[in-house]
This record gives C-alpha cells, structure tokens and sequence, in this order.
C-alpha cells in the first residue's frame, strides 16, 4: 500500500477511535486513559506530527459532541496532548527504556500544563480544575501503559509498522 494512504487510512481509524470514546460518556477515568492510549499508538505508528493531528483534533470533536462543556479548553488541552505525544515520540527512538521515559515525561509534563492552565490561566471552576489536573496525570499514564503493552506484545498489525 503506498506510504501516504496507508498514513491516512490508519490516521482516520485512530482519529475515530479517538473522536468515539468521549462520545460513550464512560468516567473520565476510563475515557482520558482510552484517548491517551490512542494518541501513543497514533505517534508510533504515524510519527509525532500523525499523533500531534490527532490529539489537536480530539478535544474540538468533544466540544462539537458536547462532551466539553467549556468552550475556552480545547486549545489547551490540544496543548497538553502536543506535548504527551511529542515527549513519547522524541524519546522512542531510545527503544522500550525511551518509550517509557517518554510517557512519563509526558504524562508528568501535560499534568503539569493543564493544572496550571486552569488554575492560572483561565481561572476555571473547581470542577474544571478537578478534572484537569490529577486525573491528566492518571489517564495519561495508564494509556501510555496500556498502548507500551500493545506495542510490545506485538498485537498491531505487522503491515501497519512498515
């Protein structure tokens, strides 16, 4: 399959599961981590800029579904995921070691972010605050754990990682 429809079509698969979780309206526990999970395997097999696409476009498609209630977040939050997805990408390169240094980093970085963005930044309610703040850190560490145990154990498609 020729390189740019294969980037595509897997793009668009990983944008809908991305874009579908949130729709389910599950606990943030349970969607955050699906997401994260998505946008990691996205920056493994698109590249950084593949999974950077998807994690801008996903909070925008929750704000369309009405999943976001606050208007003024999904710049943010486009932030947050850049740089989970730019720290796992950046630091894949350095085998499992870099791929789990990279999630940690990221998880703890877009934590890092988006609590001070809700609390300084946009002065949001606490609810926002609540939300946007340990949580990121969970969710992101569990969809990164999550997408390294996908990764490893093989169980993407082999024509997908060539």
């Amino acid at each position: 399959m020729d390189k740019r429809l294969k980037f595509v079509t897997y793009g668009a698969v990983l944008l809908a599961l991305a874009a579908v979780f949130p729709l389910l309206r599950l606990p943030q526990y349970v969607t955050g981590s699906a997401v994260n999970f998505v946008l990691i395997i996205a920056a493994y097999v698109l590249g950084v800029w593949g999974g950077v696409a998807i994690g801008c476009l996903t909070p925008w498609i929750a704000l369309i579904a009405g999943q976001m209630p606050f208007v003024y977040m999904p710049p943010f939050i486009m932030i947050g995921n850049a740089v989970l997805v730019i720290s796992f990408g950046i630091l894949k390169r350095f085998k499992l070691g870099g791929m789990i240094a990279g999630i940690i980093v990221g998880a703890l970085l877009k934590f890092a972010f988006l609590s001070f963005a809700v609390r300084y930044l946009v002065k949001a309610p606490p609810k926002l605050v609540a939300m946007m703040s340990l949580p990121q850190l969970i969710t992101a560490l569990i969809g990164g754990v999550l997408a390294l145990i996908v990764i490893q154990t093989k169980l993407l498609p082999e024509e997908i990682l060539k």
